[in-house]
């Protein structure tokens, strides 16, 4: 190490593994991205970002000289003082994780740690609780196998960002959770991201700085305990999610405003305002995934999580709301043409994972309807993942609105707060408008002549 910087290897280039390299770049180490894909390496040593996050392409230009990418974990690992897996855990059919990406890296170092001091393995992708006493145990095998006797150590280290806001999470998070059984490995662990806790590195006009700035926590706690950290935050988000939506249900009965209430409720500090938008439920890849893996962890062990499951079941239904309202205004929506805003299951972000959208349209098409759709940012994604849906794919919202009977707002996109709905109306067959995402002005657009339906309003 030179003035505190380290040597790290960090073995997966998607969201996590990308993000946290580049970031790492940036406050000095040295940073060896792998990936087992040729075509990513080359285009990440060409400087172009593999995944959409905004800020991220910026950021390996003011890192570029502390990144190297490359396919051999062989060719990284000498001299690492650390090693980050960061590879994919989707879920399996069951609800459980799949671990068989991170066991491979876990062989693979195994098979390549030389006898003496080695690295500390930290598994950052969310993982099964148990799986750093597992990839010790897998690295262990090999090592046995080798008849090499290496010193190392294994940490949980799991993230906490979110798509779109990626790197501002990474600079400015509210902790950071290290889960081991050695001090050394958490006072190296807290080395390698000295400048975050102590908010020392050189700010970036790109990186958006959180109004409240408190210095980070650093949460050191043991491997297991660290896993289920990540579960837990998980979940309690998914249910406060899904509570809202429930609430915004009734509201919807009785005649209350949810965006009100939301208010009235959110600015109880012990409750908070985050995660309370009523909408179409959550997508993406870490809720869906680690709300079932956490409900069949606790299955093995005899032990039902119907919070959790009540909302999984509450955000299962929540997406289908956009069918009723449709249904309510049109009647039949056989034959009928709809307009779907926004692919991605959020904003900033090309992920169609989960995404409510590609649920909708399914419905859509099996009630006979024409579905036409438009996204800033995924369409390229969702022509390569979706070919089967049979679907009018639109270059922008006046295309999108043409012969339409209603639009849908999924996606909450900044541009879509901006309309001229007056034209876009004009180029309508009838003017309904469902919001799933409460983002738009319901005066302005009655005003317009459309009928407007929000969720919970």
């Amino acid at each position: 190490m030179k003035n505190g910087n380290m040597k790290v290897v960090i073995v997966g280039t998607g969201y996590v593994g990308l993000t946290t390299a580049v970031s790492l770049a940036y406050l000095g180490h040295e940073v060896s991205c792998v990936d087992t894909n040729p075509d990513i390496i080359a285009r990440l040593q060409n400087g172009q970002a593999t995944i959409h996050e905004p800020g991220l392409e910026r950021m390996m230009s003011l890192a570029w000289e502390n990144l190297s990418f490359t396919t051999s974990l062989a060719d990284s690992l000498a001299g690492a003082a650390v090693v980050i897996i960061a590879v994919g855990t989707p879920a399996k059919s069951n609800g459980d994780a799949d671990l068989s990406s991170v066991e491979k890296v876990a062989e693979q170092i195994g098979m390549l740690l030389g006898a003496g001091i080695g690295p500390i393995i930290v598994t950052k992708s969310t993982v099964p609780i148990g799986s750093a006493r597992r990839v010790r145990t897998v690295i262990d095998r090999q090592l046995s196998l080798r008849g090499v006797e290496c010193s190392y150590h294994v940490a949980s280290n799991p993230e906490f960002l979110r798509e779109g806001a990626a790197i501002t999470d990474t600079f400015y998070p509210d902790r950071i959770v290290v889960g081991t059984d050695d001090n050394a490995a958490t006072d190296m662990l807290r080395k390698l991201y000295a400048p975050i806790l102590n908010q020392t590195f050189a700010a970036v006009e790109e990186i958006v700085r959180p109004t409240e700035n408190n210095l980070p926590v650093l949460v050191s706690t043991n491997p297991t305990s660290a896993e289920l950290i990540k579960y837990a935050a998980n979940s309690f988000l998914a249910m406060k999610i899904s509570f809202i939506n429930e609430m915004a249900g009734l509201a919807e009965k009785v005649g209350a405003d949810i965006k009100e209430v939301t208010q009235g409720i959110g600015l109880d500090r012990r409750i908070g305002i985050r995660y309370l938008e009523a909408g179409l439920g959550w997508g993406g890849s870490c809720f869906a995934k680690d709300t079932h893996a956490i409900v069949y962890t606790a299955a093995q062990y005899g032990y039902p999580m119907e919070l959790i499951q009540a909302a999984i079941n509450v955000n299962k239904h929540q997406r289908f709301t956009v069918i009723e309202k449709l249904q309510s205004s049109l009647k039949v929506l056989r034959g009928a043409t709809i307009g779907i805003m926004g692919l991605a299951f959020k904003p900033n972000t090309d992920d169609l994972r989960d995404a409510p959208a590609i649920a909708i349209i399914g419905k859509l098409l099996d009630l006979g309807a024409r579905v036409r759709v438009y996204d800033p940012i995924a369409m390229g994604n969702f022509s390569r993942q979706y070919p089967e849906l049979s679907v009018d794919c639109c270059s922008g919202l006046e295309e999108l609105a043409t012969g339409c009977d209603a639009l849908v707002v999924v996606t909450e996109w900044p541009e879509f707060a901006s309309v001229a709905w007056v034209k876009i109306g004009a180029r309508m067959r009838q003017r309904t408008i469902v919001d799933g995402r409460n983002m738009l002005n319901k005066a302005r657009l009655e005003k317009s002549g459309f009928h407007y339906q929000g969720v919970g309003r």
